[in-house]
């Protein structure tokens, strides 16, 4: 009818209402504790702050924390676009069993999961003798951190891929072989520039759990200050000495840190996606 104004129909009826709940969800589980945190911050003084975080412990625990963080999100985005793209494309014998056995570090509780790792690659595990045949130690030092990152990180990457690859189509890469391109060229100029958004998401996610990894991490790290000691663990010794204004220092540290490095990695995300959209 004439004069009648459009009204667009969506999934989700009463916007304003799942807005709003949303908003409200949002603030109590993540904008609440971050302001509460800032507002901590803020009547420490951005002085003290500076003076607590500076120093040579602090900065050893913040560096070890995030360059072994990115190290295992690195490696778990190779090893997990690889894991998801042999799940998702074959099938053999004991793939359902491996495929479930992925989800195994979100199930797991971290505490087990770092107990574990231990008895496995201690000196006297039955890794860690393997290991030490070689000369190698990973338990209590900084091997055995990253271990226990790309542990909890692995399935951030895998299952974050996995819908992407089973939805590109095959037709895609008989297209680029009748085309004559190589395999090789099909998969570093068509499959993973449309796997790259995806990608790095499970990259960012992966790597934003192993910053702030704790309990899969203690058992093995050793906790040896300037060597093996992460932030987290940091945190928590403020804590237990009732130095809780430390403790948020610390703490303020770290999410400027990941908030940094998130922000470069959306932007890194935003890029690809408008390549692909130019393509």
């Amino acid at each position: 009818m004439a004069g009648t104004p459009f009204i667009q129909k969506t999934p989700m009826p009463g916007l304003r209402l799942s807005a709003g709940i949303t908003l409200t969800m949002l603030s109590i589980v993540v904008l609440l504790p971050i302001a509460a945190l800032l507002l901590q911050g803020a009547s420490f003084g951005p002085a003290n702050i500076w003076e607590v975080v500076n120093r040579e412990r602090v900065w050893a625990a913040l560096f070890l924390s995030f360059r072994l963080a990115f190290f295992a999100a690195l490696f778990n985005l190779v090893f997990g676009l690889l894991l998801a793209w042999v799940l998702t494309r074959y099938d053999f014998p004991g793939r359902r069993i491996v495929d479930a056995a992925v989800d195994l570090p979100f199930a797991l509780p971290t505490a087990v999961a770092g107990i574990a790792l231990t008895a496995l690659y201690a000196p006297n595990g039955t890794f860690g003798q393997l290991a030490a045949q070689f000369g190698w130690k990973i338990a209590y030092t900084q091997w055995g951190i990253l271990l226990a990152l790309i542990f909890v990180g692995l399935p951030f990457v895998t299952r974050t891929v996995q819908p992407v690859i089973a939805e590109i189509d095959r037709e895609v890469e008989e297209a680029s072989a009748t085309l004559g391109a190589s395999r090789l060229h099909t998969l570093i100029h068509v499959i993973l520039p449309m796997l790259a958004p995806a990608a790095l998401t499970g990259f960012a996610l992966a790597l934003a759990r192993a910053v702030g990894e704790y309990g899969s991490v203690i058992f093995i790290a050793g906790n040896i200050p300037m060597k093996t000691e992460i932030a987290p663990l940091l945190i928590v010794i403020q804590l237990e000495e009732f130095h809780y204004q430390a403790a948020g220092a610390i703490g303020i540290a770290m999410l400027l840190i990941s908030f940094a490095m998130l922000l470069v990695i959306n932007l890194i995300q935003i890029l690809s996606r408008r390549r692909m959209g130019h393509v």
